[in-house]
């Protein structure tokens, strides 16, 4: 727990302004208004056995709303806004807590009250990590994107690594010493033909050095 608390104070450090999300103007641009939010939610609010779905990232993101309304993360339950989330498995938040203390939880929900200890500035910091603004991007178009620097909206970048032997889109965050996430690709292109989509990703994004 000590280790957690250290870490988390690490992270504290990094928690930026988020970037202003808008609505971008009424356009038809073909594109539908679900958002990313009403998808996570359509398994219900409550921890599971099932550690490949998004439980635990529903969870934070509600908890975060719920603490902080005028924060950004709210733009992924509105459907206006274009943009596109990598979206963390609960193992994948599992693996992060691992690796932080040493200790594998046994079920989600202990997972998730680890990870709460780390607070709602830093866990809003993280998700903010995983959205991209803009145009949403679909599996395709990333597997054509190797080397791009993505803008995220808490002002840090992530970089596309398309590893085509593998036929794996990875991103390289800022924990140089840890696997960098890549897209699942049973879970890519949620919700798409919306003007929200997500990719299910193997690993929690890091917007600082572990």
């Amino acid at each position: 727990m000590r280790k957690l608390t250290a870490t988390a104070s690490s992270l504290a450090v990094a928690v930026v302004a988020a970037a202003s999300l808008t609505a971008a103007p009424a356009q038809a641009d073909g594109l539908g208004q679900t958002s990313l939010a009403e998808v996570l939610a359509a398994d219900g609010l409550e921890f599971d056995e099932t550690w490949t779905d998004f439980d635990i990232l529903d969870q934070a993101v509600n908890d975060v709303i719920a603490a902080k309304p005028n924060s950004a993360v709210a733009v992924l339950a509105d459907g206006s806004v274009r943009l596109t989330a990598f979206a963390p498995t609960d193992r994948a938040f599992r693996r992060l807590v691992e690796d932080i203390t040493g200790s594998k939880p046994d079920d989600e929900a202990s997972a998730y009250d680890t990870l709460s200890t780390v607070g709602v500035d830093t866990i809003e910091s993280i998700l903010l990590y995983h959205v991209v603004p803009g145009a949403p991007i679909d599996y395709r178009s990333a597997t054509k994107a190797g080397g791009a620097k993505l803008e995220t909206a808490n002002g840090k970048r992530l970089e596309v690594d398309y590893r085509k032997k593998k036929g794996l889109v990875y991103l390289v965050d800022k924990d140089r010493n840890d696997k960098n996430a890549f897209v699942l690709r049973p879970a890519k292109n949620i919700n798409k033909g919306n003007r929200q989509i997500a990719h299910g990703v193997s690993a929690v994004l890091r917007p600082v050095d572990l």
